[in-house]
């Protein structure tokens, strides 16, 4: 009985593998384009994920974690403002491409007296700018990749 459990579970497993191999040459159908997400095996848009690395990239890279949608950038501080620093946070919260799917939260310093870094408050629209950046690339890379296909 266990041999023949054994047999019908490896050959389901087989099937099921194989069902996933339409691209290869004996295949009947024509393989089509897969879509980025797949391509990349991320928990979120792809586009979105694409373009918040593209569009920060002048900031530090502090960690990244694709599957549940979060980039963290260190400390970034512009050469012509040495007194302030600035700090991001990304949320990518669908796998669709959408305004509500995006997030950012940026977080600023500026030098005291002393020389020590405290909290400052950010400009209302510097979020929603770095928000509105990010998706404008994500539409930009999604349209350049419909022209591929």
């Amino acid at each position: 009985m266990a041999l023949v459990r054994g047999a019908a579970v490896a050959l389901i497993a087989s099937g099921l593998l194989l069902g996933g191999c339409s691209s290869l040459p004996f295949g009947g159908s024509k393989p089509s384009a897969p879509s980025m997400e797949a391509q990349l095996g991320i928990g979120v848009n792809a586009y979105l994920w694409r373009a918040t690395l593209d569009t920060l990239s002048f900031m530090p890279l502090a960690s990244a974690d694709p599957w549940g949608g979060v980039v963290n950038y260190d400390w970034y501080v512009n050469p012509q403002t040495p007194n302030e620093r600035f700090k991001a946070t990304v949320f990518i919260l669908d796998r669709r491409l959408r305004a509500d799917a995006l997030n950012v939260a940026v977080t600023k310093e500026v030098r005291d007296a002393s020389g020590g870094w405290v909290s400052a408050p950010v400009a209302a629209q510097t979020e929603t700018d770095l928000e509105n950046a990010i998706l404008t690339k994500a539409r930009q890379l999604n349209l350049a990749n419909a022209a591929r296909r």
